[in-house]
C-alpha cells in the first residue's frame, strides 16, 4: 500500500521535499520516497555519508527530469527517512529497490545511482537484468587502479563515523566538492543534525567503523567468490557512467575497469567536480543523462 502524506487530491504540488513524499508499506517496515512527474519510471538511488538522504542527493534536479520521466528518489533503509534496518546498508539497499518495484507495480526502469546507490544499482542491474533498461551512475563502480585504498574522502568518513565531530563532518564534505564554498553553514547544520541520530550513526558504523573497514577487507581476501569489478560484464543495461575528475572519495582512475568490461557503456567525466557531479555540475549532469536517457529506443514502462 502506498500513502500520499502531503498531496491533496485534485491539487498540483510543488516539487518540494515535502509535497513529494511517500509512503510504501513493505514486509521489512516503511519505505518512504520522493514522487513527481510523468513518463517512464526513473529511479534515483542516493549515496551514503554523514546526513544523507535521496532528496539532499537529488532534490536539486527533479525538476528538470521530472519533465520527462516520473521519478522515484528513494530513501534507503538506515539512513533516518525510511525505517530502519539491522542489515548491512548495501543487502539493505537492494532489497529496497526490490521491493519499491514491486510495491508499486514497475516492471522496467532506468535507474540513476550516485556512490553507494550506484553500486546498488549495478548489483540489482546485474540481478535483474529484465527490469533495468537504462542504467546511470556516477561514480558508484569500478576499482581503483593507482590510488590507495581507501582513498581520502572514505578515510575521513571513517574518522567522522569513529568520532562524530562537526569539525570533522566539515573535513568531510570538503573532500566530497572540487569548490570549498559549496560547504555552506546551511549544509553543514542540515547534515549535522541527521548524522549525529542515533539509529543513523548505528547504521553508518555497519559500513565505516573501522571494524568494519577491516572486516570488509579480511572477508574480501578470504573469499573465493569473484569480487564485484569482475562481474560487470554482467551488466546489460545501456549504462552511462559519470565521474567528477576531482573526486578525492572515489578516484576517477575507477571509472578504467567497468568502461573496458560492460558490454554496451559510455563514460563522461565532469571538470572541476568532486564526488557530488548531479550538484556541483548540475546544468552539464541534467544534459548528459538526459540526453542518455532519451535517446532512442523504447523507455521502461
Amino acid at each position: 500500500m502506498t500513502v500520499d502524506l502531503r498531496h491533496t487530491p485534485g491539487s498540483l504540488p510543488s516539487l518540494s521535499a515535502e509535497s513529494t513524499l511517500r509512503e510504501l508499506q513493505t514486509e521489512r517496515g516503511v519505505l518512504r520516497y520522493h514522487e513527481a512527474g510523468e513518463g517512464p519510471p526513473l529511479v534515483f538511488l542516493h549515496g551514503s555519508g554523514p546526513g544523507v538522504t535521496g532528496w539532499r542527493n537529488f532534490g536539486g534536479v527533479l525538476d528538470a527530469f521530472a519533465e520527462h520521466f516520473h521519478c522515484y528518489l528513494l530513501e534507503f533503509p538506515g539512513f533516518g527517512v525510511s525505517d530502519p534496518t539491522d542489515l548491512h546498508p548495501m543487502p539493505a539497499g537492494v532489497q529496497a529497490v526490490t521491493d519499491l518495484l514491486d510495491g508499486l507495480g514497475l516492471e522496467q526502469v532506468d535507474i540513476i545511482g550516485n556512490s553507494m546507490g550506484g553500486f546498488v544499482g549495478t548489483q540489482f542491474s546485474i540481478e535483474n537484468p529484465a527490469r533495468v533498461r537504462r542504467f546511470v551512475t556516477i561514480g558508484g563502480m569500478g576499482l581503483g587502479i593507482f590510488g590507495a585504498f581507501p582513498a581520502e574522502g572514505i578515510n575521513l568518513l571513517v574518522e567522522f563515523t569513529e568520532d562524530p565531530t562537526r569539525e570533522r563532518l566539515v573535513q568531510w564534505l570538503r573532500s566530497m566538492v572540487f569548490d570549498p564554498n559549496m560547504v555552506t553553514e546551511e549544509l553543514i547544520e542540515e547534515r549535522w543534525a541527521q548524522a549525529t541520530d542515533p539509529q543513523t550513526l548505528e547504521s553508518a558504523r555497519r559500513m565505516y567503523s573501522r571494524a568494519a573497514m577491516k572486516a570488509m577487507i579480511e572477508a574480501t581476501a578470504a573469499t573465493d567468490a569473484p569480487p564485484a569489478w569482475a562481474t560487470l560484464h554482467r551488466l546489460k543495461a545501456k549504462t552511462l557512467i559519470v565521474w567528477g575528475r576531482d573526486d578525492r572519495v572515489s578516484p576517477v582512475d575507477g571509472a578504467l575497469v567497468p568502461m573496458r568490461t560492460i558490454p554496451d557503456v559510455e563514460l563522461h567525466i565532469f571538470p572541476n567536480c568532486g564526488h557530488w557531479a548531479m550538484i556541483e555540475q548540475k546544468e552539464a549532469f541534467e544534459s548528459t543523462v538526459l540526453s542518455f536517457l532519451r535517446r532512442g529506443g523504447e523507455a521502461a514502462s
